[in-house]
């Protein structure tokens, strides 16, 4: 489920002797400080079993900084986030703070942290467990045996471009501008990271674009074939528009391995892969840096509907946990530890809302959280 990448630089890849890792802990808000609760508790009890130390550092981020501070990313979290090995973050945002000025928004904090650290490489595997299968909305036949990857640009495109905001013509009508824009640089340094991944999987990568009318996505689609006949010719490489993509993800998404996508396309199509395994709450994702510093993070939001009533789904947390063991850390073996607890605890029946169907064993948040930490010292 997570093959390393070449691009990791973790330090427990090569030692035997005890490691500490220092985990910048951002719950959030909403269901964050739920489901950061269940991956703290699952990580601690990796120690107990393993020659790895890791020291928490808890901070305010998103709306629950801007409470307290009156910005989403107040420089003592971002100081922090700087200074730990990596970063755990549990979801931000909810309609509480939706009044409040774009730039101060709890969302900003994330563009912040990505900004700021650097995380251009956003990893979301979308891998259909066995026992999930008919947690699905689709046919059995068509998300039995999922298991690709999207890699998106993160720090680029039209998130980040320049002119943007809103403005007013003299006679009251308004203008809003948004400017997507890409570097060669930035194309290439996603590109060889999606490539690099598929050698490690199925060796086939999808590029995205919408090359028939967009020019900065026509020169992405250049950029990217380019890369590929000079390095990575044992590697399948083929284009797809976007719209048909997200087409084909409904109707066949067994045919895709390494989904290379920009920052737009990859965040709408990253969802949709999601809901492929049945529930967004069981999907993990990394955003990396060149030195393979990152921040992990579930895929799903901070669910305010749900929050404080025990019923958010903790395993895509916890399993963003074990990325950052793998990708960050080089710690590939407590990495895969927790994904087969995971496993075993699905093997079993055992479910929280969002995945339960008739038959199983319906838990709480934190029961979940419990019946990992089981797992794990089977």
């Amino acid at each position: 489920m997570f093959p390393p990448l070449e691009i990791r630089g973790g330090r427990g890849s090569y030692q035997t002797i005890m490691q500490t890792y220092k985990i910048a802990v951002l719950a959030g808000d909403g269901i964050g400080p739920e489901v950061m609760t269940e991956a703290v508790k699952v990580l601690k009890n990796v120690e107990k079993l393993e020659s790895i130390r890791f020291e928490f550092e808890e901070a305010l981020v998103g709306g629950a900084a801007y409470e307290a501070h009156k910005k989403p990313l107040p420089e003592s979290t971002l100081k922090l986030a700087q200074d730990a090995d990596s970063v755990l973050l549990g979801a931000v945002g909810g309609p509480k703070w939706e009044p409040l000025d774009y730039s101060v928004r709890p969302e900003r904090a994330l563009l912040g942290l990505r900004s700021e650290l650097g995380l251009f490489a956003n990893l979301r595997p979308a891998l259909v467990f066995p026992a999930l299968v008919d947690a699905s909305t689709l046919k059995r036949e068509v998300i039995e045996g999922i298991d690709l990857m999207v890699v998106r640009e993160l720090t680029g495109g039209i998130y980040f471009g320049k002119p943007r905001g809103v403005t007013t013509n003299a006679d009251g009508s308004q203008v809003g501008v948004n400017t997507l824009t890409y570097a060669t640089y930035e194309i290439e340094r996603i590109a060889r990271v999606a490539f690099e991944l598929a050698r490690k999987r199925r060796k086939k990568v999808t590029s995205i674009d919408k090359a028939n009318v967009l020019e900065t996505t026509e020169l992405w689609r250049q950029v990217v074939t380019r890369i590929h006949e000079a390095h990575y010719r044992d590697i399948e490489l083929s284009h797809m528009y976007v719209d048909n993509c997200a087409m084909q993800l409904i109707r066949n998404p067994k045919q895709f391995d390494v989904l290379l996508t920009d920052n737009l396309f990859g965040d709408i199509l990253s969802d949709a892969a999601a809901m492929l395994t049945g529930s967004i709450g069981m999907l993990a994702s990394a955003s990396l840096n060149e030195t393979a510093k990152g921040m992990y993070e579930p895929v799903h939001g901070s669910a305010p509907d749900i929050a404080g009533q025990g019923k958010a789904n903790p395993i895509a947390t916890i399993l963003s946990a074990a990325m950052m063991l793998d990708y960050s850390f080089g710690e590939r073996k407590s990495a895969m530890r927790i994904y087969k607890a995971v496993e075993e605890v699905l093997k079993k029946g055992i479910r929280t809302g969002d995945i339960f169907t008739a038959g199983n064993q319906l838990v709480s948040t934190s029961q979940m959280g419990d019946a990992v930490v089981k797992e794990l010292n089977v």
